[in-house]
C-alpha cells in the first residue's frame, strides 16, 4: 500500500473519495493511495511535527500519519464531526470546529493526549478559525449564518459575535496581530477586520469564491484561492492591498508551499486534481490527478506558515 519515501510526499485528501494520495513532491507522480474514512477534509501538523493530524469529518475521528512518509500511525475515535481544527499558539488548546453539529469543542492538549473540555454552540456551520498571537481567543467564521464570533480560550465562553459578507470561510491573523482576513466565499473579497474594535476596516477584492489563505513565509504575504474564478490572489498584508494574480483552473482550494517559496500546490475541488505553480512566474506547471473533490494539502518540506 505505501512506498518507502522521504520528506518529499505530498498529502492530498480526496473528500469524496475518503481516500488519501501520495504524490511525489520532486517528480510530481502517485505513489499510492489509501483509504482514510470518510470525508476527511483538513490536516495539519502537531506542534513537534512528529505526526500528520487529517480529520474525518463524517468518520468522526482523528486519523495520525507520519508526516514524511505518510503511513498511519494511529487514530482516536469518538470526535464528534472535526471539520476544521487548529492548535492554539501556545499549544495547551486544540480546537474542531463541527461544521454539521454547529458547534466548536474544546480539548486540552498536553503534547500527546487530548481531553474534551468543552462545546460551544455557535449560530450555523463554523468552518474556519484563527488564533491572537497570545492564544486568548480564537475566532471562527460561520458560513451558515454570515458571521464571525471570537471565543475566550481560558474560559470557553464567546466574547463577541459581528456580522460579515456572504459565506464566510478562510480566516487568518496578519503577522503584526492587528487584523483578521476573512475569505467572503459568496462575493469576491477579503474582509478585513480589527477584531479589538471589532469592525471592518477594508475589503480587498480578490476573485470570485474568496476562500482560503497560506502565508507566503516572509511574514508579509499571503496567498488567498478563489474557488469560482479559479484564481489565486497574493495579499500584501502589511499594506492590505492585492498585488498579484496567479490563474489557476478547476476551482483552488487548499494550498501548500515548498521550503523554498518557489512552487504552490492547490488542491483543484471540480477537477480531481492537484495545481502546481510556479510562484515566479505566476503559472501552472503541472496538474496532477488525485481522486474526487480534493481538498487538504500537506508536504513535511514546506515553508513556514507566518
Amino acid at each position: 500500500m505505501f512506498q518507502e519515501a522521504q520528506a518529499s510526499v505530498v498529502v492530498v485528501l480526496n473528500s469524496r473519495d475518503a481516500t488519501v494520495t501520495l504524490l511525489d513532491q520532486e517528480n510530481f507522480k502517485e505513489l499510492s493511495s489509501f483509504p482514510i474514512g470518510k470525508e476527511p477534509h483538513h490536516l495539519m501538523a502537531t506542534p513537534d511535527n512528529k505526526s500528520l493530524i487529517v480529520a474525518n469529518a463524517v468518520g468522526d475521528e482523528l486519523v495520525f500519519l507520519d508526516p514524511k512518509t505518510g503511513q498511519i500511525q494511529r487514530r482516536i475515535k469518538d470526535v464528534a464531526d472535526p471539520y476544521q481544527i487548529g492548535f492554539s499558539p501556545n499549544q495547551k488548546w486544540f480546537i474542531s470546529n463541527s461544521l454539521r453539529l454547529d458547534r466548536v469543542d474544546f480539548y486540552k492538549y498536553d503534547g500527546k493526549d487530548f481531553t474534551l473540555a468543552n462545546r460551544v454552540p455557535l449560530a450555523k456551520l463554523p468552518s474556519h478559525m484563527a488564533f491572537d498571537a497570545a492564544s486568548t481567543t480564537v475566532f471562527i467564521t460561520q458560513q451558515g449564518s454570515d458571521q464571525i464570533s471570537a471565543i475566550d480560550l481560558a474560559t470557553q465562553k464567546v466574547k463577541w459575535t459581528i456580522p460579515v459578507g456572504k459565506l464566510p470561510a478562510g480566516i487568518v491573523m496578519t503577522p503584526d496581530d492587528k487584523h483578521l482576513l476573512v475569505g467572503i466565499m459568496g462575493k469576491d473579497y477579503v474582509e478585513v477586520i480589527d477584531w479589538r474594535t471589532q469592525k471592518t476596516v477594508k475589503r480587498i477584492t480578490a476573485g470570485a469564491g474568496t476562500h482560503n489563505f497560506r502565508s507566503m513565509g516572509d511574514k508579509r504575504h499571503v496567498f488567498v484561492s478563489n474557488r469560482t474564478s479559479n484564481t489565486i490572489n497574493i495579499i500584501d498584508q502589511l499594506t492590505l492591498e492585492n498585488v498579484g494574480t496567479i490563474p489557476v483552473p478547476g476551482g483552488p482550494d487548499c494550498m501548500e508551499l515548498s521550503a523554498d517559496g518557489k512552487t504552490l500546490w492547490a488542491t483543484l475541488r471540480w477537477i480531481k486534481k492537484v495545481a502546481v505553480i510556479d510562484v515566479a512566474s505566476k503559472k501552472v506547471i503541472k496538474l496532477i490527478p488525485v481522486g474526487r473533490s480534493p481538498h487538504g494539502v500537506y508536504f513535511y518540506d514546506r515553508a513556514a506558515t507566518m
